[in-house]
């Protein structure tokens, strides 16, 4: 299973306008074309960024994955685009390791930029999409007319780094079998997490070529309900709990974005207290990172800075990160800590 890129992720959403809105107003995405008659939908809005794609779908009645999907679980992540040479060969592949089949080989546009769409299961209700393109950098597909539409190559991220996946407790080794076994994912990292008197596993699957990480967190149900706990039940089962988009200069990043209306997770001022005894230089001003919410952690490989947005969900499901990466291959688990000691010594004063 040669995943070579995320070609392209797909939210199912009740007003898709509205959701392209803040991609676009907020983090600079670029209107890439419209659509209707998607095979799982209604209408369709593509958006683009760099080396990112988002397909924004809402459902064109009662009836569908898109209506669904919004349905059971609100707006989210209901399709990951799987880039791979032969999209057809990698279904059969998956199909006889144990996938479900959701849509059988699909081939759409010309001679040369031919498209081949094939879905199998993911985890809860996402899907993976297996994507092959005879032309990268051709139409998306032929239910989405991009006539009169721009694409940038310029923007805030480059890349889709990781997905946080939330599965409900004792359901995280099946889904990193299932991972392993299906798409050839391997484990790259695995820790418990214990933050006061709640706790949570922590799993990362990746695929050979790095395209594909995803950060499968489960709660441990012998403790008191945390975040993921929180998660599960809003949603309605497994899904991905947040996007993380990759940029080189996430200072730049947070600030344009804030002032385009994005509403970050505040940080209490104790984190930066006590971040240059905990990390030492990273590399960047702590104030500056004060200033903008900033989060840091090191690893053995380098320094990794990230922050969260808000999530603007009414279940409060679905949010966004955005991280720099200066060598650190880490996810800032240990900002986990960081934070929670922070607001303990916040609670005390």
């Amino acid at each position: 299973m040669d995943i070579q890129a995320i070609d392209h992720i797909e939210f199912f959403v009740e007003d898709v306008e509205k959701s392209a809105a803040y991609l676009r107003e907020g983090f600079g995405f670029t209107l890439s074309g419209r659509g209707g008659g998607h095979p799982g939908g209604g209408e369709s809005i593509l958006l683009r960024q760099r080396g990112i794609a988002v397909l924004l779908t809402s459902p064109a009645g009662a009836e569908g994955r898109a209506a669904e999907y919004v349905r059971d679980h609100g707006d989210g992540v209901g399709v990951i685009g799987l880039r791979v040479p032969d999209a057809a060969a990698a279904y059969a592949e998956a199909v006889g390791r144990g996938a479900t089949s959701l849509s059988p080989p699909e081939t759409s546009g010309p001679p040369g930029a031919r498209v081949v769409f094939a879905s199998v299961s993911a985890f809860g209700d996402v899907a993976y999409r297996l994507v092959s393109r005879e032309q990268p950098g051709g139409a998306f597909a032929a239910f989405v007319d991009e006539s009169g539409c721009g694409r940038s190559g310029m923007g805030l991220f480059s890349a889709v780094d990781h997905f946080a996946i939330c599965v409900p407790g004792g359901t995280m080794a099946d889904v990193v079998d299932y991972h392993q076994r299906v798409f050839g994912l391997g484990e790259t990292y695995a820790e418990r997490i214990v933050v006061g008197t709640q706790a949570m596993e922590s799993t990362v699957v990746q695929s050979e070529s790095g395209r594909l990480t995803l950060t499968i967190l489960e709660p441990d149900g012998n403790l008191e309900p945390g975040q993921i706990d929180a998660f599960v039940k809003a949603h309605g089962g497994a899904g991905v709990q947040h996007v993380a988009f990759l940029t080189e200069d996430i200072a730049t990043a947070v600030r344009t974005s804030a002032e385009r209306g994005v509403t970050f997770l505040p940080t209490p001022g104790g984190y930066y207290d006590m971040l240059p005894g905990r990390l030492g230089p990273v590399g960047t001003p702590v104030e500056a990172l004060r200033e903008l919410n900033i989060l840091a952690d090191r690893d053995q490989a380098g320094i990794m800075l990230q922050i969260f947005t808000q999530s603007t969900h009414p279940r409060r499901t679905l949010f966004y990160e955005v991280i720099e990466r200066r060598g650190a291959n880490s996810f800032g688990s240990n900002n986990i800590h960081a934070l929670y000691d922070a607001i303990r010594r916040q609670e005390a004063d």
